[in-house]
């Protein structure tokens, strides 16, 4: 049975603790009046619970729960491990994460432990023993939320005498260890187990931390680690709360852009539902966290909760211009409309003090509720109030599936040579604007997804193919799956070795093509690649590619390789291969796109493109709802195809017209 949260959440992280006693009455007052039915509470709050090692305090939080108990809300239960108190690192320095450049952490900021301390995994487990005893039983407890925003990694001697284990169970001999990192190269063959080192600035990694390294199998491997090692972490934590809260929800919140340093699609395997912290920058295109909220939902292929997200600025960005009015509303409502099942924001009431004092919340300095930012609060509390159990677990269908893979990201951003500009995201941010731009449903997957369920896979820079897979992707095409591959891909292996025999190693069969070489494009110069009868801008770096039964759709018409194949067309069995050869210009891209999308019969959800965001979800009983967001100040008139639509914010027909940052939620009856 799945464990689902009961209500269509909207609330956020509270920290009354902060805050006077005699102030909380009048903080769930204010909530009440925008419809917040929800708090997540106890996440950064250890050293109140636990002010000496084994003392324990409840006190505060018992008056929090109680508070919110009576006053009928939700309670995200948070476990507090994030932080840790002073005491803990004056008695236990191992707890502490020694950083990049060897240097160990001391008291002060949050998440720094050490995922390899023996004492931090001790401490955290009595805590959280204390936490699921006492508070099991309050049936306004919804949810579990397993410490905060995992990421980060330690080069500590734990870690590396737990990384070391973690290689033997991995390659079981050194012999097998050697071949898959290659350690001939540099004379770095090791003879014992103890020899191996962790890959920090000091030793076989230099420059920013993920980015430059000597031995790529091994810095692979250790992020690999460290993402494991947390995951083991948060495992623990669940475990322990499963005993007490076996039908709760237990979650932990993933955030940034995404996190480089933990593997969320191994990690999805083992959360009851996915929760994200949503925080695009003031200057990122609309698309760019639709693309995240994709990857959120389908990280279990089912809604996740949006644990945070802010009503009004941020304090952490260069620049934090206000939202414009109705934008807050229309940001929130995107992340529903891709898949969100609730809205929660950081934070509920704004903090006096710290680095996050001006960081918008619900409540904010001023104490007021005649505020612009809190009158927009309120209408949203009011429309989720409305529609949210219309919207809750309803699904997102999608015929087009996009590949995003944390081993391809980890290992793409190691590579030396050709180019130092390989940013993975960004490439496949180009192949995701494409479908968003059309309206068209896009699953974010992994390479461990069925693929199936698809009409057209999309694989940009599949860099690193793992052993089955391309038999997998053979398969998929073979009976009549359409295939979108592009330069960098079918490099390497899982350990970041070379296949050899010619790239694209082994998607040469189902490409059909063999690429001799590539060349990089110049920051600030473009080769040109005629599509049709119109050249279109190619950047970073061009493929030259050799046909092996594979057709040219696209030639380079510049450079000394101008007439040579750019995009190329391979029928394989009864399905169709494409391979793009280079980093194209955003028109020559839908260029291609156009015609893929074409081929494999995929549609819009609407005839007609629009500038406007239009996303479907589908409800538990077939019912078809319509997200039409306008995420821009300019106003924009409503596709005709949906003009006979009821608009299920308003209960009237659909207005004709959106003004800016305006939202309408569809629906034929």
């Amino acid at each position: 049975m799945k464990k689902r949260i009961p209500d269509f959440l909207y609330g956020g992280d509270y920290n009354p603790e902060q805050w006077p006693e005699n102030t909380w009455k009048d903080d769930i007052k204010i909530f009440k009046q925008a419809d917040i039915n929800s708090a997540t509470v106890n996440v950064f709050s250890w050293s109140l619970l636990e002010p000496r090692e084994g003392e324990y305090d409840f006190s505060k939080l018992d008056k929090i729960i109680d508070n919110l108990s009576a006053a009928n809300f939700n309670i995200v239960l948070a476990t507090s491990t994030a932080a840790m108190p002073a005491w803990m690192f004056k008695k236990y320095p191992d707890v502490a994460r020694v950083d990049y450049q060897g240097r160990r952490h001391v008291f002060g900021a949050r998440h720094n432990f050490c995922p390899s301390s023996d004492n931090y995994r001790r401490l955290a487990r009595e805590l959280v023993l204390k936490l699921a005893q006492r508070y099991h039983s309050n049936p306004h407890v919804v949810a579990w939320h397993v410490n905060n925003e995992y990421g980060g990694n330690c080069y500590c001697d734990n870690c590396a005498r737990a990384f070391r284990k973690w290689l033997k169970n991995r390659y079981q001999t050194l012999e097998a260890l050697n071949a898959a990192w290659d350690m001939n190269v540099w004379s770095h063959t090791i003879h014992d187990w103890d020899e191996i080192v962790v890959p920090n600035e000091l030793g076989d990694a230099w420059g920013p931390e993920g980015t430059e390294t000597t031995v790529a199998g091994l810095s692979v491997d250790y992020l690999r680690f460290q993402s494991d090692q947390m995951l083991d972490l948060f495992k623990m934590e669940k475990k322990i709360i499963e005993q007490y809260s076996p039908n709760i929800p237990v979650t932990t919140n993933f955030h940034s852009l995404p996190n480089k340093m933990i593997d969320y699609q191994k990690w999805a395997k083992e959360q009851d539902i996915i929760s994200y912290d949503s925080y695009p920058a003031y200057n990122m295109p609309t698309y760019h966290p639709a693309f995240l909220y994709d990857l959120m939902r389908t990280l279990k292929h089912q809604p996740f909760m949006l644990m945070e997200s802010t009503p009004s600025q941020v304090n952490w960005q260069p620049y934090s211009p206000l939202k414009r009015p109705g934008q807050m509303r229309a940001t929130e409502f995107q992340a529903v409309a891709h898949g969100a099942d609730t809205v929660q924001f950081f934070q509920l009431k704004q903090a006096r003090g710290g680095s996050e004092k001006f960081h918008g919340a619900v409540i904010a300095h001023s104490g007021r509720t005649d505020t612009r930012a809190f009158k927009e609060v309120a209408q949203l509390g009011h429309d989720l109030k409305r529609v949210g159990r219309t919207i809750q677990h309803s699904t997102t269908p999608a015929k087009v599936a996009l590949v995003f893979d944390w081993n391809n990201f980890w290992s793409f951003e190691y590579v030396d040579g050709i180019t130092q500009d390989l940013k993975y995201v960004p490439l496949i941010l180009d192949y995701y604007r494409q479908f968003y731009e059309r309206n068209i449903p896009v699953d974010v997957i992994s390479v461990d997804d069925d693929f199936s369920q698809y009409d057209l896979v999309v694989a940009p820079v599949l860099y690193m193919v793992k052993p089955g897979l391309s038999q997998k992707i053979n398969k998929y095409v073979q009976t009549g799956g359409h295939f979108v591959t592009t330069f960098m891909s079918g490099m390497v292996g899982p350990s970041d070795n070379i296949y050899l025999g010619g790239y694209p190693g082994p998607l040469k069969d189902v490409t059909g093509v063999w690429v001799e070489e590539s060349d990089a494009v110049l920051p600030g110069q473009s080769v040109k690649v005629k599509i049709g009868d119109q050249d279109y801008d190619a950047h970073l770096m061009c493929d030259l590619i050799h046909p092996q039964g594979a057709n040219v759709l696209a030639s380079y018409d510049s450079e000394f390789y101008a007439g040579t194949a750019a995009f190329t067309e391979n029928q394989y069995g009864l399905g169709t291969a494409w391979y793009i050869g280079s980093r194209l210009e955003h028109a020559g891209l839908s260029k291609l796109i156009d015609y893929i999308i074409r081929v494999a019969n995929i549609h819009s959800l609407i005839p007609k493109q629009t500038p406007l965001e239009i996303t479907k979800r589908v409800t538990t009983d077939g019912r078809e709802l319509y997200f039409v967001l306008n995420m821009s100040n300019a106003e924009h008139f409503l596709p005709k195809s949906l003009a006979n639509y009821h608009d299920l914010l308003t209960g009237k027909q659909a207005a004709p017209k959106l003004n800016g940052w305006g939202v309408e939620l569809l629906s034929k009856n």
